[in-house]
């Protein structure tokens, strides 16, 4: 994991009015969808076009573009809007999940209004209207750089604002990589994150897609199929799913990925979820992004990070085809990044090694089949020998009493020939003997001959030695239980003895 380091920019900070028409990066929190005054860096921005969101999920989110997901805690949408278009499972406008435009207002207000505190806090706080809203303004700004506190900017009741590591300011914030979803949005990839184990989960799998197809409406057309399961640290669990559904002509199509996600997001679908029994933590869109939405997010830098640790971190990926910088804010996301590649790490070596265990297999497979192919060679050549025999003795029966035809004489005359080659002194007869003796003359002066350069190695040693004192150690055993044995069998035969004479008495 490539991680770097960089500082928020606070040399320009100021009050502006952010105008943003669809829902920019965010850490969590949607960004506002109507013209807000919020706290920013440098000059107004407008928010034209959506980006990744990073950190908690939005819980009423209406996804539409590529969900992105790296190993940091988990989000839904590559990019957000406000409008609904209904239920993809229900009827009508709403469907059975009803509008949830009136919340994401209410959600986007109070994100503005949480920056607008924010702001406050650590420029222009009013407690005691002297030099010591000063002090209290560099204690909140000290605060917000490191992510954790409250800010205080006003003596009534809610004059606070508490402060977490996804507020602009904060500067404990690196930049990672992790792999670009390769799914198309009509594959309909969605993963549920669930609060249960691994086991739990491989056991209940029917259950769950039952639930699940309940919660969508219960349909006799729609189908709930689970495409994977991946295993997740702090015993938590993906379900990967995708739905289905049979139209009356026959035809199977699968809902699109974006679709699926804006519903399973809604806030009346989404609580029936975190229920049991499925404890769905939330809800992960598994498409990839085309072009123009990688080139936008490569292009402007998430909200909070430095333009400069953001170009550095695109230059130094390792693999642009493969692999995007994400934000990490927070030690919790990068303990939580760390947790799931050391989970990813032993997932690798768990099927690295089922993978040598079937090699392993195949090995020994492969080891009796060379040894049968050669017991088969064997008997097939020992049959032959057989078979010629039988053929010979058949066909000397066959021209018993029979003169012999010329081919036979031919044969007979090539057979003396060969046979009186053979026997020849200087030919192979002769040359095979010489090679026998000298390898007997060889054999006999290596075996008389002390090796004097020989070494045992110590670990060779030490095993000789253990075997030895193992093959003592039972020796002596035996011994012992024999002398049991025998002192046994003398106590016997005294009593055999006594009991002879008691009878002869």
């Amino acid at each position: 994991m490539a991680l770097s380091f960089g500082t928020t920019p606070t040399a320009s900070t100021s009050l502006a009015t952010a105008t943003t028409t669809a829902s920019g990066f965010s850490f969590g929190a949607p960004a506002a969808a109507a013209t807000t005054s919020s706290f920013t860096f440098g000059a107004p921005t407008t928010t034209t076009a959506s980006a990744f969101s990073f950190g908690t999920p939005a819980a009423t989110t209406t996804s539409t573009g590529s969900g992105f997901k790296g190993f940091g805690s988990g989000t839904t949408g590559f990019g957000t809007n406000t409008t609904t278009t209904g239920s993809t499972f229900g009827t009508g406008t709403g469907g059975f999940f009803g509008s949830t435009q009136q919340q994401q207002q209410q959600q986007q207000q109070q994100a503005a209004n949480q920056l607008d505190n924010l702001a406050k806090a650590v420029m222009m706080p009013h407690l005691f209207n002297d030099e010591r809203d000063t002090i209290i303004a560099k204690w909140n700004l000290l605060q917000a750089y490191w992510g954790s506190g409250r800010a205080y900017f006003d003596s009534n009741a809610n004059g606070f604002v508490d402060l977490t590591s996804e507020n602009p300011l904060c500067r404990f914030k690196a930049i990672g990589y992790s792999c670009i979803p390769q799914s198309k949005d009509e594959d309909g990839l969605i993963g549920l994150v669930l609060k249960k184990p691994y086991a739990d989960i491989k056991t209940s799998q029917k259950k769950l897609t039952d639930a699940l197809h309940q919660i969508l409406g219960g349909k006799q057309t729609v189908s709930v199929c689970v495409e994977g399961i991946k295993q997740w640290p702090d015993n938590k669990t993906e379900l990967v799913i995708y739905i289905v559904e049979r139209q009356m002509n026959g035809q199977v199509r699968r809902y699109p990925t974006s679709k699926l996600a804006e519903d399973l997001n809604n806030v009346t679908v989404k609580k029936k979820m975190e229920e049991d029994p499925l404890y769905v933590e939330y809800v992960l869109s598994k498409r990839s992004l085309n072009t123009e939405q990688m080139k936008y997010y490569l292009e402007n830098p998430p909200a909070g990070i430095d333009p400069l640790l953001w170009q550095q971190a695109k230059k130094d990926n390792p693999d642009p085809e493969s692999f995007v910088p994400i934000p990490i804010v927070g030690f919790k996301e990068l303990q939580q990044r760390l947790k799931q590649q050391d989970q990813q790490t032993k997932s690798h070596q768990s099927r690295l090694d089922l993978i040598a265990q079937g090699l392993n297999d195949l090995q020994n497979k492969q080891r009796n089949t060379v040894a049968r192919v050669e017991e088969a060679k064997r008997k097939h050549l020992k049959l032959g020998h057989r078979l010629l025999k039988v053929i010979a003795k058949q066909e000397v029966y066959r021209k018993l009493g029979m003169a012999m035809q010329d081919t036979e004489e031919q044969f007979r005359a090539q057979l003396e020939a060969v046979q009186s080659e053979l026997n020849h002194p200087t030919q192979f007869k002769g040359r095979l003997n010489e090679l026998l003796s000298q390898i007997r003359m060889q054999n006999h002066l290596t075996s008389s001959r002390a090796d004097t350069n020989y070494q045992m190695e110590p670990l060779m040693e030490e095993e000789i030695r253990e075997l030895l004192k193992q093959q003592q150690t039972g020796i002596h055993h035996i011994i012992e239980l024999m002398k049991e044995d025998s002192s046994d069998l003398c106590l016997i035969e005294e009593g055999l003895t006594d009991i002879l004479v008691s009878n002869s008495r």
